[in-house]
């Protein structure tokens, strides 16, 4: 009788175990820098929606003020993931040995960063800007290389200057503590609609990022070799989320609520500044550009050669 009852119960556990693994969750811990942009907001979109518990992934992440503190957490190992990086802040600390790789684009191209200044400043351009300062975020982001890369093309001495995320340097700017704000949709956005703040230069401005990817995904090596089916999961439902918020109204509308803006904002900020083509994760743009910056603004001190190439994107979209 037992041997027919537990034959009677096999699908049954069957069913019982598979729902199990069904439901375990790989945890991956993120390094998210500018809490609220569109770009960085995929995760946070992407598991209010059940998209990447669908792959089996459970994510925490922490907000942090910009690209060098995501580097520097997941080099450590606290974190595991750091997204929406700049390339040269990542190519900076591999050349330097840090155990980090990308694994994926985060973005191509330059249509969300952008700098301002105070509706009466008297800068009207960068080349108005002569012994003034201008923000980044963090050093190794790409507002810091773009904030380099548009001196330089102004030809003029600028001094550019580390001052946090979106909102702090808004806050520096308005009380006359830095010249040039930086910001990326949604912060300042409006402010610059209002009057309030007149915007002066863009990233796009710069021909060469039109086309490059300009910041990357990337993990501690560690992560990529002892979780690679998680990352391979998580980088799926990230692109399904990716997909998801260029087509469904309820991703507007779960993007407008985490950012605390209008949907007829959030709708003006993903199709004026984020074309989706920018976002797609297997698009390459530009690399060879990227490391010239790089090392003319010194991230790293020479193009790296076919082997260290190689290296760098050893994990890259696989």
């Amino acid at each position: 009788m037992r041997a027919t009852l537990l034959r009677r119960l096999m699908p049954f556990l069957a069913l019982v175990l598979a729902a199990g693994e069904t439901h375990a969750q790989d945890l991956l811990k993120l390094g998210v820098p500018q809490r609220g942009n569109w770009d960085t907001s995929i995760p946070e979109i992407g598991q209010q929606a059940g998209i990447f518990a669908k792959h089996g992934i459970k994510l925490e992440m922490l907000y942090t003020a910009g690209a060098g503190e995501t580097t520097q957490a997941v080099i450590s190992g606290s974190l595991d993931i750091g997204l929406g990086t700049g390339t040269s802040g990542i190519m900076a600390a591999f050349s330097k040995g840090a155990p980090i790789r990308p694994f994926s684009s985060a973005m191509t191209g330059a249509d969300d960063i952008f700098w301002y200044v105070p509706a009466n400043s008297p800068i009207k351009t960068l080349k108005d800007a002569a012994g003034k300062t201008m923000a980044y975020s963090s050093n190794g982001s790409s507002s810091n290389l773009g904030a380099l890369a548009l001196i330089r093309q102004a030809g003029v001495p600028i001094k550019a200057l580390a001052a946090g995320a979106a909102p702090a340097t808004f806050t520096q700017v308005m009380s006359g503590q830095i010249d040039i704000g930086w910001s990326a949709p949604p912060y300042v956005v409006d402010d610059v609609k209002a009057g309030r703040v007149r915007m002066i230069a863009r990233e796009s401005d710069l021909e060469a990022f039109r086309n490059q990817t300009v910041r990357m995904n990337f993990a501690h090596e560690d992560v990529l070799t002892k979780k690679a089916d998680a990352v391979k999961r998580f980088l799926a439902a990230y692109d399904e989320t990716i997909e998801w918020m260029y087509s469904d109204p309820a991703a507007i509308k779960l993007y407008a609520e985490f950012a605390g803006i209008s949907e007829t904002q959030a709708l003006v900020i993903r199709d004026e500044f984020f074309p989706k083509n920018n976002l797609m994760t297997k698009r390459l743009s530009g690399l060879e550009n990227a490391m010239a910056d790089a090392v003319s603004l010194k991230f790293i001190a020479a193009p790296f050669n076919q082997y260290q190439m190689d290296e760098f994107l050893k994990y890259y979209a696989k």
